[in-house]
């Protein structure tokens, strides 16, 4: 008995003694700046922990049996809190507060030019051995202020109060809001890994699956893709003589799989990847072999006689490929994703196109077959169809949606010059600008012609300066002729326009001249440039689908394909389901938005995620004294006063301060005379000028020439609007218009309800900032123009609705964020740290006085394929950022990728589950099925449909010290989603990624002038790196105007 006894109590001795390491080890975490505990009160803590802990074992080793003195005591390092016990008599017992808080951490200048006060510690947690969710929330008291500090210091704060005692058999009923987030936020209560090094990062697994919400069944446009038991093998390719084209390639794999096919690769059908590889579901009988393939060109041939050319081929075993390792990643065993097998295996899905006459695009298909329309401007659209092999969590998933793209019209090269410049006759040579524009449009288009007597294709290099009659060459004998001449005397062929430019045609360095007339376009190219707002209205009006005219689409499309009837599908044993996949979701509750007091209604739960601003006032109303109206529409005068003094009148209306005379008076200007006039009212107007309205004509280039002046040059901030809603304004047009200038004159349209009164976990607990990022690259071809970063930033806490924004070029084409944190020599200062992060967390500490602990980092723009090198380089530089504040300041990240431009699909089953336009429900949410075997990642569709088939957006979760839960990550998304400042709905993706998208499209705007409206290619670039080429920095943003959200 006694040894038994002895036996349970050391047991019980080493299992605290490892507590108190594991503890100790929580302290040193503490220590680099994870919690608001100071360095005494953590030394004054350890002693207090040992000495219960001694004071335990030694009561435990004396008394067997009985009651404990001390309680119990919480060592472990799942809890966050530390306090001495209280006894434990029953259930019935009223818990007390938590003991008094520790000094406060950190005067206001630990970081650099930030003077400020403190915050103070807070209460300790009450101690129970089973403490319930309700028993943390009544925990300690908000520490107190310090005092204030000098430029670069400031007092520590007072300790916190005790937290407020609560009877457990008494607990006040929680409002629902409440109830969902702590149910969703009991993840918090446990304690982060410390802050891993960038240099290992990986993907967290996910934490478990979202149960908050109304439960519904949505079907996926995904298809179940099913894995035979196959021995599937990997061969390199070579061709020589080196070929380029990737059409060529497969015309010459093809013709070679139709000639040997029989004698030499064993009746087995290869799935080619276009490039430098195929693959086969079994072994060809050879390790390494040359092939030599005779293929007709078709690209230059006469009737009589077709032309051949020659090629060698060498095929050779590269690897076997093991479908293990791919079956248990599906199966969440392994979390390293095979992606060269994914890969494979979507070349094989690819490789079976219904028709060789599909044009492959990425990873679609289009054809002038499945339909096609004029857009204008000699461009018209092909359908088509996307198409993905994806790993899920239920198997391997192919992706199919409905697509189309514009394409260049098969129409002779004159036609589109004449619908491209709107020139109705084509009788006098073409004007300086008209010549701009015909080269740019033209260059890289392939044209064939048939002057010859044959079929010959070719690529625009450039266009002429000169006319036809005045471009001369020299001919072998050395006689000089014309472009018009020469064909006139070889062809017989008389040029009914010889005033035009020619064609510059082939390789830059040895081109030839060709006329226009005698050109076609090709048919199948695709127009890669932005395209005008005429063209993408026709292109919405014509492929515009309600949900289940483009779910009746997508079936129509699987069963045309016919994947288990294709040949090289069977071959490979793979089986596509034709069924879409029913998944479970959630639709979220709705959050509720407070508004200002003085209103009518102060608070509103939106409805079908859109509400109004009747009755309602901006929760923080900002001050415009001094105004003006520039005019370069042609509005009379009476009408643009009438316009300006009914957006004052909205605008006060709502809550906003408004002097109502202006601070010069009104102006008239034609819009020739833009920017005299703008520097005209700044000189009379000076610095006191807070806000600039200005009126367009319905149709003009001016827009990003007007940014570009006020935002960089003058320091002004200015609210555009258009003629045609000037001339009769509705009173939605004025709120929403007042909702924008609101926010840029520094105030604040709706808060969240939860965010204002404490009860969002993780948000809610301690300072945090949400950082959104975005990078915008310009169209393709254009690859001297700069790619721009920007990054935005929450200034307000805990209410996180006021973001400041910074951009930056980069070099063309890159991804990677460059500026985010840099370090740079200075001749005077030595090293000098800089970078977006530092300046933003600055900006935060000037504004809340406080240093946030978390940082909620949603980064747009970023494809599968490029998770690793963004996370590792962008983590390093927010990491760095942090650390050059002050040594050991690590607050913890959550880094979020956002991804809209994918093509999940999801319909209701159930019609009462839908909006107006026949949509999922806003807030509908899915973890499951069709996403990540084992990361953590969810599909959320935060808005309401308005026309066609919605979108949801991609969160994917690339690090995470956080510690989120599904539920609570997702709860918050969410409800940012209704806190965007420019309308009264919630918007499709979390605000701070919406914001630093449009401040990235405005600082295009900066280089490239009113041009960026039909150059600009959005974010989501490929990471090669385009052409030495030299990156001058974007203009500076005046101060006042980066103060406040002068994007929206």
């Amino acid at each position: 008995m006694a040894f038994s006894w002895l036996v349970r109590t050391t047991a019980v001795a080493m299992g605290q003694a490892v507590k108190l390491l594991r503890h100790v080890n929580l302290l040193w975490h503490f220590r680099v700046g994870q919690t608001a505990v100071g360095p005494q009160e953590l030394d004054k803590l350890t002693l207090q922990s040992l000495s219960s802990l001694l004071l335990r074992t030694f009561t435990s080793l004396s008394v067997p049996f009985g009651y404990h003195p001390l309680g119990s005591v919480d060592f472990s390092s799942e809890s966050r809190h530390f306090s001495l016990p209280c006894c434990d008599h029953s259930s019935e017992m009223s818990y007390r507060g938590g003991s008094r808080g520790g000094r406060g951490r950190d005067g206001g200048g630990r970081w650099p030019d930030c003077g400020g006060r403190g915050r103070g510690g807070g209460g300790n947690q009450p101690s129970s051995s089973s403490p319930s969710p309700s028993s943390y929330r009544e925990g300690g008291g908000y520490g107190g202020r310090g005092g204030g500090g000098g430029r670069r210091g400031g007092g520590g704060g007072g300790g916190g109060g005790g937290g407020r005692g609560f009877s457990s058999s008494s607990a006040p009923t929680q409002v629902l809001t409440e109830k969902i987030w702590v149910e969703a936020g009991m993840a918090k209560l446990t304690l982060a890994a410390p802050p891993s090094s960038s240099k290992s990062l990986r993907p967290p697994a996910r934490p478990g699956f979202g149960t908050i919400g109304e439960p519904c069944v949505v079907r996926a446009n995904h298809f179940l893709v099913e894995l035979g038991e196959r021995d599937l093998h990997h061969y390199d390719v070579s061709i020589t003589p080196e070929v380029t084209s990737k059409k060529l390639c497969r015309d010459i794999m093809t013709q070679l799989a139709e000639s040997y096919k029989k004698s030499y690769l064993n009746n087995r059908m290869p799935a080619y990847d276009g490039k430098k590889s195929i693959y086969t579901a079994g072994a060809l009988p050879f390790v390494s072999k040359q092939f030599v393939v005779d293929l007709i060109d078709k690209e230059e041939n006469d009737r009589s006689d077709r032309k051949k050319r020659q090629f060698k081929v060498t095929i050779k075993l590269a690897t076997k490929v093991n479908l293990f390792h791919l079956r248990e990643f599906l199966l969440g065993r392994n979390s390293d994703a095979p992606q060269e097998t994914i890969q494979l295996l979507d070349i094989v899905l690819r490789a079976a196109k219904p028709s060789e006459d599909y044009i492959g695009i990425g990873r679609s298909f289009f054809s002038s077959s499945l339909g096609n329309g004029e857009l204008g401007d000699g461009l018209e659209y092909w359908r088509g169809y996307f198409q993905s092999l994806r790993p899920t969590q239920m198997g391997l998933s192919l992706n199919i949606d409905c697509s189309a793209r514009p394409f260049y019209e098969s129409i002779m090269v004159l036609e589109f010059i004449q619908k491209y410049l709107n020139i109705r006759q084509l009788n006098r040579n073409l004007s300086p600008a008209d010549h701009r524009q015909a080269r740019r449009a033209l260059k890289g288009i392939i044209v064939e012609t048939s002057y010859r007597g044959y079929t010959r294709r070719c690529k625009i290099a450039g266009v002429s300066s000169k006319s036809m009659c005045e471009e001369t060459f020299r001919l072998g004998t050395g006689v000089e002729i014309s472009v018009v001449q020469y064909f006139l005397e070889t062809y017989h062929v008389k040029l009914k326009y010889p005033f035009l430019p020619c064609l510059m045609v082939g390789p830059e360095n040895r081109s030839t001249c060709l006329p226009m007339e005698v050109c076609k376009i090709c048919s199948g190219q695709r127009y890669a440039r932005k395209l005008n707002e005429n063209q993408v209205t026709a292109l919405l009006r014509a492929t515009c689908q309600r949900p289940h005219e483009r779910e009746q689409s997508i079936r129509k499309m699987v069963m045309d394909n016919k994947y288990r009837e294709n040949q090289l599908v069977k071959e490979f044993g793979l089986q596509v389901c034709e069924a879409l996949t029913p998944v479970n979701a959630r639709v979220l509750p709705t959050p509720m938005l407070k508004y200002h007091e003085s209103g009518q209604d102060t608070r509103v739960t939106p409805g079908v995620g859109q509400w109004n601003m009747i009755g309602k006032k901006m929760y923080d109303g900002g001050t415009v004294r001094f105004w003006t109206c520039l005019n370069f529409s042609g509005l009379t005068h009476n009408l643009a006063s009438q316009f300006c003094s009914d957006l004052i009148s909205i605008c006060v209306s709502k809550g906003m301060g408004f002097h109502s005379v202006p601070l010069v008076p009104i102006r008239s200007v034609p819009s020739t005379q833009i920017e005299k006039a703008l520097r005209e009212v700044h000189s009379k107007a000076g610095n006191q000028l807070q806000l600039l309205i200005i009126i367009l004509p319905d149709k003009t280039m001016s827009y990003g020439t007007i940014k570009r002046i006020c935002e960089t040059e003058l320091g002004i901030i200015s609210q555009c609007c258009r003629q045609r809603q000037a001339v009769k304004p509705s009173e939605q047009y004025l709120v929403n218009v007042a909702l924008k200038i609101n926010v840029k004159a520094g105030g604040r349209n709706t808060v969240l309800e939860d965010a204002i009164t404490r009860r969002i976990p993780i948000l809610s607990d301690r300072p945090t900032i949400i950082i959104g990022a975005d990078v915008t690259h310009a169209s393709p071809g254009e690859d001297s123009v700069p790619s721009i970063a920007a990054v935005v930033a929450s200034m307000d806490w805990p209410e996180v609705t006021k973001y400041r924004g910074l951009v930056s070029a980069q070099n063309p084409r890159e991804e990677i964020i460059q500026d985010l944190y840099k370090l740079d020599h200075d001749q005077q200062r030595g090293m000098v740290h800089g970078g977006m992060i530092r300046e933003l967390l600055l900006a935060f500490r000037r504004s809340t006085n406080l240093k946030p602990d978390r940082i909620i980092f949603y980064r747009d723009g970023v494809s599968e394929g490029q998770f690793s090198q963004v996370l590792f380089h962008e983590m390093d530089a927010i990491r760095k950022a942090c650390s050059s504040l002050q040594e050991g300041y690590l607050p913890r990240v959550t880094f979020v990728v956002v991804q809209k431009r994918h093509h999940t699909r999801l319909f209701a089953t159930d019609r009462n589950m839908t909006d107006r336009s026949g949509n999922i429900l806003p807030g509908t949410v899915i973890d499951a099925k069709i996403c990540h075997p084992t990361e953590f990642d969810f599909y959320l569709c935060s808005h309401a449909g308005i026309q066609g088939t919605s979108r949801p957006t991609h969160y994917h979760v690339l690090h995470d010290e956080n510690n989120f839960s599904a539920d609570l990550l997702q709860l918050l998304t969410n409800s940012l989603c209704y806190t965007y400042a420019r309308c009264t709905r919630s918007v499709s993706i979390v605000p701070p990624a919406y914001y630093a998208h449009l401040a990235a499209f405005r600082a295009r705007y900066y280089i490239e002038g009113d041009a960026s409206e039909t150059n600009s290619a959005g974010s989501g670039g490929q990471m090669t790196q385009a052409k030495n080429v030299e990156v001058r920095p974007l203009p500076q943003i005046k101060d006042n105007v980066k103060e406040v959200m002068f994007y929206c």
